[in-house]
């Protein structure tokens, strides 16, 4: 009877386990470039839906831009759209510190739920994890916790899933993982993270 089959891919969620995102900067952000109100600008990207469609890939990156500024009412450059991204987001050192030690021959990814903008300017927002192998759900046609798209993303990767352990700080999107067969970790703490992978025996 064959063993367990060993762990190859680690694919990590973006924010949440990597990085911290505070929602709330990038409006303040988008309010002071725009001149609209916060609770203006949440209602109609979020409450509306619009980030997630774009999560979908139903929007390429200009129709995504346009749409964007259509909604908050302000012809947003992607130069301004970068920057109120950039500065929501902060490393989570000691979860990146972890990176280093693990075992070699295992791979590391993200898959993150974004839109295709994102993908555009990845090295740029998230440089810390620019030279990993890095997919955004709307490359996919859905988004986490779809259990399609941990598929679709591991056959770009070309690792089967049950070689494939996901993190994420959602539960429901750790829920779709195991769904599509892959092994999956609820991220509580980088301390808890590291035990974790200690446990798959993939942490020197």
């Amino acid at each position: 009877m064959a063993g367990p089959t060993e762990i190859s891919l680690i694919l990590f969620d973006l924010n949440g386990v990597l990085y911290r995102y505070e929602r709330d900067l990038r409006i303040a952000h988008l309010s002071a470039v725009s001149n609209r109100p916060p609770d203006a600008i949440k209602t109609a990207i979020w409450d509306s839906g619009f980030e997630d469609t774009g999560d979908t890939g139903a929007l390429d990156a200009e129709a995504y831009l346009q749409g964007f500024g259509a909604c908050i009412g302000y012809a947003l450059t992607e130069p301004e759209w970068v920057e109120a991204q950039r500065v929501a987001v902060t490393p989570i050192a000691a979860t990146l510190a972890l990176l280093p030690r693990i075992r070699s021959g295992v791979l590391c990814a993200v898959l993150t739920n974004n839109n295709l903008l994102v993908r555009r300017h990845f090295s740029v927002l998230y440089p810390e994890v620019a030279a990993m192998r890095s997919h955004v759900s709307a490359e996919f046609g859905c988004r986490k916790p779809d259990p399609e798209v941990y598929r679709r993303c591991l056959a770009a990767l070309g690792v089967v899933p049950e070689a494939a352990l996901f993190v994420d700080d959602n539960a429901a999107n750790v829920a779709g993982a195991r769904a599509a067969g892959l092994k999956g970790c609820d991220y509580g703490s980088s301390e808890q993270f590291a035990t974790e992978l200690q446990t798959y025996g993939v942490l020197n």
